[in-house]
């Protein structure tokens, strides 16, 4: 998971919220939720997944903590963002607001696989598979062709980071909306806890020196292709 943590972006104007949350029981579950779209919505849900929901079929108070499986956690965030929807989207109607919001939520419960899903703002939600060996939410068109081309199922997972990495990079130089500091963590399978969790900070040095290797890549890539031979024609 690698989430950014700027909510607006203008001259004057920057707000930074952490979007990419981590719940774990080490040798039990471990699980990642990023969030996109309006932050007071996507705070609700966290919130209301922390606190517990009443299920009024069965009674439980629902958690993520407390999940059997994660399709079980991927339903009761879905249930969350309907009865947000429920009780909030007149009032933000009323103001103008638009009801948007999107979640990334993967991880491992024991005795279940490894799994990572992408719900939507209706609740609903789809699952990644080995057709689709990556998910992405809010501003991804900048730094969506970069996975496209170099992002397959069997990708070593800290090759994926830095691929993830390079797309939030060539995102963040095209987009004000998107901006550091980033937030990242990983998670190897039947581990049940986070291999990695780590806040990027501007002038990190890694990420710095990655930057200024991938311009230098495209820039010698660039110098290195012939140009088209189609003037005179």
């Amino acid at each position: 998971m690698i989430a950014d943590t700027r909510t607006n972006a203008g001259l004057d104007n920057v707000s930074t919220f952490r979007k990419l949350h981590v719940f774990k029981q080490p040798g039990e579950r471990i699980m990642a939720l990023a969030s996109a779209g309006n932050l007071s919505i996507s705070q609700s849900v966290v919130s209301m997944l922390n606190e517990g929901f009443e299920n009024k079929e069965t009674g439980e108070v629902e958690t993520l903590m407390n999940a059997p499986t994660m399709f079980q956690a991927a339903l009761r965030i879905g249930r969350m963002i309907r009865h947000i929807h429920d009780t909030e989207a007149i009032a933000l109607a009323a103001s103008d607001v638009k009801f948007d919001v999107a979640f990334l939520f993967g991880g491992q419960i024991k005795g279940g696989r490894l799994r990572l899903f992408n719900i939507y703002s209706a609740g609903n939600f789809i699952e990644c598979t080995t057709d689709t060996p990556y998910l992405q939410i809010g501003e991804h068109k900048y730094g969506k062709p970069v996975l496209d081309r170099a992002v397959t199922f069997d990708t070593e997972l800290y090759d994926a980071l830095k691929i993830g990495l390079i797309s939030m990079d060539s995102t963040m130089r095209s987009n004000l909306g998107v901006g550091m500091p980033i937030d990242i963590m990983t998670a190897r399978r039947d581990c049940w806890d986070a291999d990695l969790t780590f806040r990027i900070e501007p002038g990190e040095p890694y990420f710095h020196d990655l930057r200024e290797r991938w311009s230098a890549a495209l820039r010698a890539a660039h110098m290195a292709i012939p140009r088209p031979p189609y003037a005179g024609r």
